[in-house]
């Protein structure tokens, strides 16, 4: 463990570290594209963090080879070379979309390329368990298919859920620390030395997204772009193409007895072995929604528009900071309930704590549809927000509270905001940096994240 974490560690400081001065040369390379309609920042950010995260990422990887406890996985795997192969090709093609805006079709065969970079050096899927039959071995072509499409998935989920300030750094990192206490079970609690990689995976993983978030976190002062996003989703989907498609569950010798108690038994390592899509269980949701949602509408499914999940967060009326942190809230109780009832399956006690956290998640999603006031006694004690506006006005009578939305919404004076093709686009260059230069303003000063 002490391992683990120096590695992490390490991976963290090198990516905080370098993130500044990739900072620095995204803003003198242009890398600032002009605020989109769909964008919920006002300034141009410069992009390009995935730099620095993929050094992370090499560091971590080198850390790791020179550690006497870790060592053994260099030695006896080839994954971490096909990783850093898979990881080093959808970077690059991430830092030139940063830059230049490739086209969607070329980034889809960018990824597809860099899966089977990966399956050519040994990290592909193997074969897959199946309750009652054991495990189930795979042909060669059967295994590419599904390493592709797992990679292609859990890279687009990531980079379809990557629309605001540290969402997709801190979702991906909550899912890779239950991915690594899971793993980290199987090489630690039962042996298996073939769940060594994961292990380390997430724990790089951890240290790429801890390391990037404090630079990335609302206001963003950087943003991890394609090459970032792309980056860690293509880990993450390593690291659950490891343990899933090539640790041997019948050395656990779960799948002895009948067929009924061997399910049962197996029940727990089942679960978890679906963790891949059930961590990214509200990003893949969201990637299956924009694509129903653009071809319904007649466009292509990779057109952006603002009906993600987080943009819908906003729009009902919870702030930047909320929308995150509910996102992180709901990723956490998906993740971490899973490991838990894998772990103690027969507990009923972990069931009724998921649902009563379920029930929590449910009121702070809904919490801006009430508008609650503090009582008289307590009106010095709250926020401007909860308190009761006074009676005035020259008839009396109204209260202000009700009256107020009705005279917004008459008022012959108030300007029909404009639409967002008529917003004025703040060109990208250095001035648009407020490190470096005056900050860019808009025109208007309307809420960010707003329909307009």
């Amino acid at each position: 463990m002490r391992d683990y974490l120096l590695t992490l560690c390490v991976t963290a400081a090198v990516t905080y570290l370098l993130t500044g001065p990739v900072r620095k040369f995204a803003i003198a390379t242009g890398a600032m594209p002009e605020i989109r309609a769909r964008d919920v920042h006002r300034e141009p950010t410069p992009r390009l963090g995935g730099i620095a995260m993929f050094f992370g990422l090499c560091a971590g990887l080198l850390v790791a080879d020179n550690l006497q406890n870790l060592n053994g996985v260099f030695e006896l795997s080839n994954e971490p070379r096909a990783l850093l192969s898979g990881a080093a090709l959808i970077w690059l093609i991430g830092v030139l979309d940063d830059k230049f805006e490739i086209d969607a079709l070329i980034k889809l065969g960018a990824q597809m390329i860099a899966a089977g970079v990966m399956v050519m050096q040994g990290l592909t899927i193997l074969w897959i368990p199946v309750p009652g039959a054991g495990m189930v071995s795979l042909t060669s072509w059967q295994g590419t298919l599904l390493t592709v499409a797992l990679v292609v998935i859990t890279i687009n989920a990531v980079n379809f859920v990557d629309g605001l300030d540290g969402l997709a750094a801190g979702m991906v990192c909550i899912a890779a620390a239950a991915f690594f206490l899971y793993t980290y079970r199987l090489w630690y609690g039962y042996g298996i030395e073939a769940a060594a990689p994961a292990t380390l995976f997430s724990a790089i993983l951890m240290g790429m997204c801890v390391g990037f978030l404090p630079h990335n976190m609302h206001p963003a002062r950087i943003f991890m772009g394609d090459s970032g996003s792309m980056l860690i989703g293509l880990v993450l989907a390593a690291g659950a193409i490891s343990v899933t498609g090539q640790v041997d569950l019948d050395v656990l010798k779960i799948f002895e007895g009948s067929t009924r108690e061997a399910t049962h038994a197996a029940l727990p390592v089942f679960i978890p072995l679906l963790l891949p899509l059930t961590i990214i269980a509200i990003p893949f949701a969201d990637l299956v929604l924009a694509i129903v949602r653009r071809t319904w509408n007649g466009q292509s499914p990779f057109a952006a528009d603002r009906g993600h999940l987080h943009h819908r967060l906003l729009e009902i009326g919870h702030s930047h900071s909320r929308s995150v942190l509910i996102m992180y809230f709901w990723s956490a109780l998906i993740a971490f309930g899973v490991v838990a009832y894998s772990v103690h399956s027969a507990s009923m006690w972990i069931l009724l704590v998921i649902v009563a956290l379920s029930a929590v998640g449910l009121v702070l999603l809904l919490l801006p549809r009430f508008t609650p006031r503090a009582p008289l006694w307590a009106q010095s004690f709250v926020p401007p927000r909860y308190r009761r506006k006074r009676r005035g006005g020259p008839a009396g009578g109204e209260a202000a509270d009700d009256l107020a939305p009705v005279a917004a919404l008459a008022s012959p004076v108030r300007e029909t905001p404009p639409a967002p093709e008529e917003r004025t686009p703040v060109p990208a260059g250095v001035n648009g940096a407020t490190a470096l230069g005056a900050r860019s303003r808009f025109p208007d000063r309307r809420k960010a994240g707003s329909r307009n």
